[in-house]
């Protein structure tokens, strides 16, 4: 059975229904204790590459050409064997740390392993 993978932003309180919690961003989300995110794992080598991530500054004219280029860094990605693993089963939960959180790095994963 795939999994549910839903997102939330890492100021959301954890819930018993998040499932496998997994921080999805290169960065730690700024404020945010380990104690309070309870993660499962921590994937920043799964997030864009910086120099993505600089270029795109979540800029939502951006977002079709960032989904395309990040689409492509996740190709040859070796952590995605990792992540694919992790998201085998039962509920995901991507945590996140953007401010948009319509175009952002968790939404486009998602988007891509769903595909």
């Amino acid at each position: 059975m795939p999994a549910t993978i839903r997102l939330k932003h890492a100021k959301e309180a954890p819930a018993k229904a998040d499932g496998k919690r997994i921080l999805v961003d290169r960065l730690w989300p700024r404020g945010k204790s380990k104690e309070f995110l309870q993660l499962d794992a921590w994937l920043r080598d799964i997030a864009p590459s910086t120099q993505l991530r600089q270029w795109f500054s979540h800029d939502p004219a951006k977002w079709a050409e960032f989904r395309k280029r990040y689409f492509a860094e996740l190709k040859t990605n070796p952590v995605l064997v990792t992540l694919r693993e992790l998201t085998a089963k039962g509920t995901v939960t991507f945590v996140y740390a953007a401010a948009d959180t319509e175009h952002c790095n968790a939404t486009a994963l998602r988007e891509y392993l769903q595909r």
